[in-house]
């Protein structure tokens, strides 16, 4: 696989972003219309915005008598499914039980790349992890939201302002000018592709102020920790290349097309397509020496070995997808971005801040995951959900402003109820 050369951005103050988008918006837009019990204790969590202390969805008092489920001092973390309001579509989620374990491979595995080494040990607290991808049916409950977010701006219905602004998210509307699926397909049962980081951050930022609930990517270790499940192996099933098929759509079983999410066999904590499928976005900065900078600081745990952004790319990939091969579906395997060289064939000067149009696009996807502890601010947690560069911000308003393409809105948990009076209004 190959290594990918970097460039920085920056740009505007995400403040004088929005301020300058509502300058312009009155008049550049126009009107139109398995049973395993997981012991853990954990660390005391900052209750849901949304559910009164003592009931925090996931959480249940009564030890499950079955079923997966993580021992915490709050009670038992139990997998839940997360309905997105507003639609019948649903997330689950499954909880991950805290523990230590070494990222990256050992000194001495043959296939390895030098990014992946030396190895670090981390410890990693209690948290929730989508059992799939997120799909293309979860991915256009945000995205339909590109229409909708038009006609309010038309009919001057929530519109966004210096008050509400940090809950303003912008919504990837679908390329105009090239086939963003690439032949791969989109059924509603397939893991949703293509799109950068700064939309698969957008979405966790959508579904986060829609249900109250605190969601974001995962860093790359909290990542790894998943997929392993506990093993230290080459995959997280063993090392043998010839058992991959059984866990995982890559190019050698998938026809050439992205395959229903949760079809191969699940790892140890019950997630699927953690091998092969698409490739998922973490959160990280791309580093090649960055476990090397690691390896000099103990006792780290998660939050401390995020890098955090600094650069439009490289960021980090992590899986392995349906079109790589085997090499690329290890456990430690780090892909990083380049978004100069996979937007060269897009025909937006600049390119598109949401979508990418070259290869490898198409086998690139995301999964969320909510930590047992959420951030205690709102400042805290916009940092997990917007740009880490204001200069993306700031090319995505530009497109919605003076191109109409997205669109930008502010989200709630009111949203799906003024979508419904927006209904009523038209008949």
């Amino acid at each position: 696989m190959q290594r990918f050369t970097r460039m920085a951005q920056t740009g505007l103050g995400m403040a004088s972003i929005v301020m300058a988008m509502m300058v312009l918006a009155v008049s550049c837009f126009a009107p139109f219309s398995h049973g395993q019990h997981l012991n853990n204790k954990a660390q005391a969590a900052t209750p849901s915005d949304a559910n009164p202390a003592n009931e925090i969805l996931g959480i249940t008092q009564s030890k499950p008598a079955s079923g997966m489920f993580v021992e915490t001092e709050l009670g038992y973390m139990i997998p839940y499914k997360q309905k997105i309001p507003g639609t019948d579509v649903v997330i689950e989620m499954i909880p991950i039980p805290g523990g230590k374990f070494k990222m990256g491979s050992p000194a001495d595995a043959e296939d390895k790349y030098e990014d992946e080494t030396p190895q670090v040990e981390i410890s990693v607290p209690p948290f929730w992890m989508a059992k799939t991808e997120i799909t293309w049916a979860q991915f256009g409950a945000y995205s339909d939201l590109d229409e909708v977010f038009k006609k309010f701006v038309s009919k001057k219905i929530r519109t966004v302002n210096k008050d509400n602004q940090v809950d303003a998210v912008t919504i990837a509307s679908i390329p105009h000018t090239w086939d963003f699926t690439f032949g791969a397909g989109n059924d509603g049962d397939t893991p949703a592709a293509t799109m950068t980081q700064f939309t698969a951050r957008q979405y966790t930022k959508w579904l986060s102020l829609l249900t109250g609930e605190f969601y974001r990517l995962p860093i790359e270790a909290e990542w790894e920790y998943a997929c392993r499940a506990g093993t230290s192996t080459t995959y997280h099933f063993g090392d043998d290349e010839d058992d991959l098929e059984t866990y995982a759509w890559y190019e050698e079983n998938s026809d050439g097309e992205r395959q229903t999410v949760g079809t191969r066999k699940p790892n140890a904590f019950g997630l699927h397509d953690m091998h092969g499928s698409v490739a998922e976005w973490v959160l990280d900065q791309y580093d090649e020496d960055w476990y090397a900078k690691l390896a000099k600081k103990k006792n780290l745990t998660a939050i401390q070995t995020y890098n955090k952004p600094t650069k439009l790319f490289p960021r980090v990939i992590r899986g392995g997808a349906w079109d790589m091969d085997s090499d690329s579906a290890r456990a430690a395997f780090r892909m990083s971005s380049n978004d100069e060289e996979w937007t060269e064939e897009d025909p937006n000067e600049p390119s598109s801040p949401w979508w990418y149009a070259n290869d490898p696009g198409p086998g690139i996807g995301f999964r969320i995951m909510r930590p047992l502890e959420a951030p205690k601010t709102k400042k805290e947690k916009l940092e997990y959900w917007d740009s880490a560069l204001d200069e993306t911000m700031k090319l995505a308003v530009a497109r919605v402003i003076e191109e109409g393409r997205g669109a930008m809105g502010i989200v709630d948990p009111e949203l799906p109820k003024a979508i419904e009076e927006l209904k009523k209004r038209k008949k």
